[in-house]
């Protein structure tokens, strides 16, 4: 980047036609005698790049910028849409990165839960249609929802910003150039759920129809095993949902010890459940090796959640993909 690219007057800048303003304000650092119009513009040029842009300024010159920017220091209260309360600008680093990673960590613990949903849907309609016996009863259907709605979600809400967070792009929001944001549930996510929740299905489905000749066990046991891998299932893709995109999904792990924690006590919890409360949930004991099976069923969502985030995917929200669909 040259010297007449990062550095520009503020009247220099106001000359420029919109194309030019859009095609150069990713490069400009200094704006030099800048009035508030100029500043005004250039928040507006940023937002129409797609950019969350972040305006400090006391003086009235500087209220026009204020209110068009997303975050500002205390003095913007009335007109940004995030206030930094101790008025140091040093401080939106970190406040860009608590937010970023609340709302990523929002979309972990959606993403986990709706792999589990999807797929103990299938299969209860499956069974259903094949006229056998469905494997998840009331009661192991509530335990299920109950490790992922308050363990899972809170092993999940533990993860603590990070600088690589922080360094990502921002998702696309509205502005006056683009008419589409990006959804909560991205093409990444549905990348993931779909493929995970696939692998659950066939697993548990082998395990129904064939799981009786596979492990020479009665009914009872091979439900129980079906149980407890499902529960499995859904401990290990934990790990797989700590990086929506990224493929090492241990990275940092050792930092969590609340999550590492929350994951070991799941897996106590529920060999206490099968092992000492068969008539609550209608279960039979295993031995080691039933429940090595159960653990190896579970552990292959690893190596499958690596292949799968090999996959690309489009940048067209799903969700348009199905209206496309639909008009078709």
């Amino acid at each position: 980047m040259n010297d007449t690219e990062a550095v520009v007057e503020g009247e220099v800048f106001r000359n420029y036609t919109l194309e030019e303003r859009l095609e150069k304000v990713e490069k400009i650092r200094v704006m030099a005698r800048s009035s508030p119009c100029d500043k005004l513009l250039m928040v507006q040029c940023l937002k129409d790049k797609c950019h969350v842009v972040a305006v400090t300024g006391g003086g009235t010159n500087d209220s026009q910028a204020l209110k068009e920017a997303k975050m500002g220091t205390q003095v913007a209260k009335e007109s940004s849409d995030i206030i930094i309360l101790d008025d140091n600008f040093a401080s939106i680093p970190r406040v860009l990165g608590r937010g970023r990673c609340v709302y990523n960590n929002i979309q972990k613990i959606i993403q986990l839960q709706l792999t589990v949903n999807i797929a103990a849907l299938v299969i209860n309609i499956v069974e259903a249609v094949s006229a056998r016996e469905i494997p998840f009863t009331v009661v192991k259907l509530l335990w299920v929802n109950l490790i992922i709605d308050t363990l899972g979600a809170l092993a999940l809400a533990t993860e603590q910003p990070t600088k690589e967070l922080l360094m990502e792009k921002p998702p696309p929001v509205m502005s006056r150039t683009t008419t589409q944001a990006q959804p909560l549930i991205t093409n990444i996510m549905w990348r993931n759920i779909l493929f995970q929740a696939l692998y659950q299905v066939v697993a548990i489905l082998i395990l129904q129809f064939s799981g009786e000749s596979i492990f020479h066990v009665n009914e009872r046991v091979k439900d129980t095993m079906i149980f407890s891998t499902s529960v499995l299932c859904q401990v290990f893709n934990q790990v797989n949902a700590r990086r929506l995109e990224k493929k090492n999904v241990f990275k940092g792990i050792h930092k969590n010890k609340l999550f590492l924690g929350i994951i070991g006590m799941t897996i106590i919890l529920q060999m206490v459940v099968v092992e000492f409360l068969k008539k609550f949930t209608d279960t039979e004991s295993l031995s080691l090796r039933q429940w090595g099976a159960c653990l190896g069923i579970a552990v292959l969502s690893w190596p499958i959640g690596w292949v799968v985030k090999c996959i690309p995917v489009s940048d067209k929200p799903f969700v348009m993909h199905l209206s496309s669909l639909v008009e078709f």
